[in-house]
């Protein structure tokens, strides 16, 4: 993860600094997580996405907190859960990381239950904002 990050902003062509300004975090703490130290949040990753000026699922695969399986949404695709709380643009990262660990405590609780046995998954074409 942190290797990802350090080669993003060396392509990026800025320095350490640079970006810690850009994305709100401090130096020694981006330096900790360019060095495997430190292990971001999602609303971390995500300010570092914004201003590396990559995706943010990138960075949360690339974390974790994405399944890399589901990185790339072929045209039909069943929307998961987790897929539709990192897609969402309208929640912050702090918040999508918290919708994450709730829906894992959930998953997690109930061992034998496949998470589409007690819905059916939400497909693209069909998604509403109300869901």
């Amino acid at each position: 993860m942190g290797e990802f990050i350090a080669a993003q902003r060396r392509q990026a062509g800025v320095s350490l600094r640079q970006l810690a300004d850009s994305a709100g975090v401090s130096n020694p703490y981006l330096s900790q997580i360019e060095r495997g130290l430190r292990r971001p949040s999602a609303e971390v990753l995500q300010q570092l996405a914004s201003a590396l000026r990559v995706s943010a699922e990138t960075l949360y695969v690339r974390a974790g907190l994405l399944d890399p399986d589901e990185h790339v949404m072929p045209p039909g695709a069943v929307v998961t859960v987790p897929r539709a709380i990192v897609a969402d643009t309208r929640l912050t990262g702090r918040q999508k990381q918290v919708l994450l660990d709730v829906y894992d405590a959930f998953v997690d609780a109930a061992p034998g239950k496949s998470p589409s046995s007690e819905e059916p998954p939400v497909h693209p074409s069909t998604r509403t904002d109300q869901e």
